[in-house]
């Protein structure tokens, strides 16, 4: 079972989150590592906000794989390179989760693995 919680002890979530997910029961955990915006034939775009919208996709699926599906995230990592529009990752993330709010960790880092990779968005989810 998950359970998300906002303490009222604690600011609001200032974005699509929850600030904790109590999970208790026997589960099934899912680790994915950091998916970056690569198509599955090997291309990156130069777009950030594309980059991570196709991070987005390669989660759900890893999630598709292990017949999850996006309700069972309960913990993502974003780490950026660079400025990507708040605004419109806001909203990809929004349309992309469907009302879903998994704890969330977002990071501005100086670099990733090569270069031109701007975006990486590791991810757990159980059921």
């Amino acid at each position: 079972m998950k359970t998300p919680r906002n303490p009222t002890t604690v600011h609001a979530p200032i974005g699509g989150y929850a600030h904790q997910i109590e999970v208790s029961a026997p589960l099934r955990w899912l680790v994915i590592s950091g998916q970056i915006g690569m198509q599955p034939d090997g291309t990156l775009p130069d777009d950030p906000l594309e980059q991570f919208e196709i991070a987005l996709e390669n989660i759900s699926r890893n999630l598709q794989a292990a017949s999850m599906g996006i309700q069972d995230l309960v913990k993502l990592n974003i780490y950026l390179v660079g400025p990507v529009d708040t605004a419109r990752r806001r909203q990809a993330s929004a349309r992309w989760l469907g009302g879903h709010q998994p704890c969330t960790t977002l990071v501005y880092v100086a670099a990733l693995a090569t270069p031109n990779i701007k975006v990486e968005i590791e991810a757990w989810a159980c059921v």
